[in-house]
């Protein structure tokens, strides 16, 4: 017959504490996880980037008319001209309503 051995186990106190350890680091990462990824979601242009790209070739297509307005979603995009010393200055302005993050383009043309 086979020598039993004793073997050395935790106490139910150990396991408890261990385990509480554990909860916390997931909950703080779950939580850090989180606000990462909803901030690069509220910090994501890239749609308004790209449609600011395609009334600028709008634009240079003689497509679009200036003074030009319009709302995508939250942002309110705006096209101006401007006269500057023997220049004419475009200003393509897209402005966040919920949060007044602005993206401007700026295109010059001479006479």
């Amino acid at each position: 017959m086979a020598i039993l051995k004793k073997i050395k186990a935790s106490t139910l106190m150990e396991t408890l504490v261990a385990t509480v350890i554990i909860i916390i680091v997931f909950v703080l990462s779950s939580m850090i996880l989180n606000n990462v990824f909803s901030n690069s979601i509220k910090n994501n242009t890239q749609i308004i980037e790209s449609h600011l790209n395609e009334l600028q070739y709008l634009y240079l297509n003689e497509k679009l008319m200036i003074p030009y307005s319009e709302t995508l979603s939250t942002w309110e995009i705006t096209i101006d001209k401007y006269e500057f010393k023997k220049n004419r200055i475009i200003k393509f302005e897209a402005i966040n309503t919920a949060n007044n993050k602005s993206i401007s383009r700026t295109s010059y043309e001479t006479k």
